[in-house]
């Protein structure tokens, strides 16, 4: 039989199929600005569950401070990524997984994590890290207009 570890590890690479194609489909449609800014929303709200968490728990208010900060690094990551190169995105989603695992599955955040977030948080964010990478590099070519909202081509460099 599988371990539940295994297990959660599957939840998240089914969870993060569903985001890419979501992602994939919408870039078709709507200026990169958007897709990247439902990634980091994603990245962001990730990294907010366990401030849920840890006041469900009542971890305390150092813990709770703790995952806020957590969110606002995760939420510097996301915002860069926005405007800025998508490499931020991609390091905001892939060093979420050390603050799952290392953090709140086997460090003392374990003590209000659940392990059915904290497990397949690590195959979700990664997998979504390794498709901005594979994807990050069109982004750089299509530019939006502030502006208009528009997309419009870059000639290459």
């Amino acid at each position: 039989m599988f371990r539940p570890e295994f297990a959660g590890l599957v939840d998240g690479v089914v969870l993060a199929l569903a985001l890419v194609v979501v992602v994939h489909l919408l870039a078709r449609v709507v200026p990169t600005m958007v897709v990247r800014a439902l990634l980091a929303a994603v990245l962001v709200i990730a990294a907010g569950v366990y401030i849920a968490f840890a006041v469900a728990a009542g971890a305390g208010a150092a813990w709770t401070l703790a995952e806020i900060v957590g969110v606002a690094v995760y939420g510097t990551l996301a915002a860069l990524g926005v405007r800025g190169s998508h490499w931020w995105l991609v390091a905001g989603w892939a060093a979420h997984p050390v603050w799952d695992v290392a953090l709140h599955y086997f460090g003392p955040g374990h003590a209000f994590a659940p392990d059915t977030y904290t497990i397949p948080c690590l195959s979700f964010d990664l997998l979504v890290a390794v498709y901005i990478v594979l994807v990050g590099p069109r982004w750089s070519r299509t530019a939006v207009r502030p502006d208009v909202g528009t997309r419009r081509t870059v000639a290459a460099r």
